[in-house]
């Protein structure tokens, strides 16, 4: 990973943020490795993505995903404020994780949502979602009608700075529809954001492969579609000069519980 960044002369997190995200912008440090870079392109209409969005493909080997900023600033905002007010954080045992066998804190506040008989596991937790409430249901209806894909499942990730992280991990729990996207949506700090295949994992690779680098800005939405979570794991590594909280929801088609 980078080494940490000195921080600079105070500056809006969030507005740096969304200037170094613009849409299309080289990322930081990459100028250099534009040849090596995945392939970035506009989404077609054949994608069943709303051409109103201005979406940028990124592409490598098995990597597909779709981007775009969704929200503006002041929408952004106010979205933000209220997650920060309605959303409520999983506390005690639900705020630990299972890594080889031992039990650790999360290093960020999570919480989930969603339809009536679901439940879901990940990390040696299962979780049945709170039901509902108007501000993530907003936000996901804005997700189903640019993307025309149907969420029953939100996975809420609060990050209250940039020590707050998430390790290398799939999306790839037997509780997820076959084949189904996972719809990324960010609110707060612009973090950045890794993708790396699984050949190229590990202190001995079997191969090279270049890891995928983004960053997710304030109000922006990722798709990523199948087959992404199959080949690559995805992170969101520590960034201390980030003092800015971040909030992250991954919206998912999840099966009904067989019971």
């Amino acid at each position: 990973m980078d080494r940490f960044l000195v921080k600079k002369a105070a500056r809006d997190p969030l507005e740096q943020g969304r200037e170094e995200q613009e849409p299309g912008q080289a990322l930081p440090g990459e100028e250099e490795e534009r040849r090596k870079r995945p392939r970035r392109e506009s989404a077609g209409s054949d994608s069943g993505l709303a051409t109103g969005c201005c979406w940028r493909k990124i592409r490598a080997e098995s990597l597909d995903c779709d981007y775009t900023v969704l929200f503006g600033r002041a929408e952004a905002d106010e979205l933000l404020q209220k997650l920060e007010k309605e959303v409520e954080y999983f506390e005690g045992d639900l705020s630990r994780v299972r890594v080889f066998g031992k039990w650790h804190r999360i290093p960020r506040k999570q919480a989930t949502y969603g339809d009536p008989g679901l439940t879901y596991t990940f990390s040696g937790l299962t979780l049945s979602p709170k039901p509902w409430i108007p501000v993530l249901e907003h936000i996901r209806n804005r997700v189903a009608a640019v993307t025309g894909q149907a969420f029953n499942f939100v996975l809420v990730n609060r990050y209250k700075d940039g020590c707050d992280h998430i390790g290398e991990h799939r999306d790839d729990e037997s509780e997820l529809a076959p084949q189904s996207p996972i719809a990324s949506v960010s609110f707060g700090a612009c973090r950045d954001f890794f993708f790396r295949h699984r050949d190229s994992r590990g202190k001995e690779p079997s191969r090279r492969v270049e890891v995928v680098k983004v960053q997710l800005a304030h109000g922006s939405l990722l798709m990523m579609n199948y087959p992404t979570n199959v080949h690559w794991y995805h992170s969101l590594p520590v960034r201390k000069r980030i003092l800015a909280p971040r909030v992250n929801l991954t919206f998912r088609k999840i099966l009904l519980s067989k019971r």
